[in-house]
């Protein structure tokens, strides 16, 4: 069956979602639209196709012993020199988010995996690009706020065209597909010069 790259984030609703992706992309970030805007639980993790039904049981009960939780963004903050991000600061809901990504990874789980960096909730508004760039991402970002009910984690698959797509929605408390947070349109592929990453 072969492998699929799959990541599992916290979608950001709309209207925020679309705004954010925008200036992700007027920034120059080329990754912008194959990347719906988002807090990541899981980074990009190959595994073998044979293993959906795992890992979407899995993701189910994760779901489903876990409860709605106020989230909140504001201002910019940096990985530089680090690593090549600019994003925005998730400054309520962190813990929840920390908590979520330990038991979507668990041991005893289908997605256990180390992560490159100790994990730090963040929504990326720039990743990889001109230093110029990046300045006027954290800069023209740096009063941006945002807050919602984060009632769901979704599922994804990088498709061959490198776009992010959403395979299945996780509703909290709930064995079933959510509509409890509005769906970002489908993003449109764009010819990137390296691989987008759900970072």
């Amino acid at each position: 069956m072969g492998t699929v790259t799959l990541g599992v984030s916290i979608a950001v609703p709309e209207p925020y979602g679309s705004l954010i992706q925008d200036r992700r992309a007027g920034f120059g970030d080329p990754a912008a639209h194959g990347i719906p805007t988002h807090v990541t639980l899981l980074p990009p993790t190959e595994v073998d196709a044979s293993a959906l039904p795992a890992i979407e049981a899995h993701l189910a009960a994760v779901a489903s012993a876990s409860r709605p939780f106020p989230m909140r963004l504001s201002g910019t903050g940096t990985f530089r020199p680090l690593s090549p991000v600019v994003f925005i600061q998730v400054v309520e809901g962190a813990s929840a988010c920390t908590w979520l990504q330990k038991r979507v990874r668990e041991s005893s789980g289908p997605l256990v995996r180390e992560l490159q960096f100790p994990y730090h909730p963040h929504v990326t508004v720039a990743h990889g690009i001109a230093e110029e760039a990046m300045d006027r991402a954290y800069e023209e970002l740096s009063e941006y706020g945002a807050a919602w009910s984060c009632t769901s984690f979704a599922l994804y698959e990088q498709g061959a065209d490198a776009v992010w797509r959403k395979l299945q929605e996780y509703e909290f408390g709930g064995d079933g597909e959510s509509s409890g947070v509005p769906p970002q349109t489908t993003p449109v592929a764009t010819p990137v010069d390296r691989p987008a990453s759900l970072y």
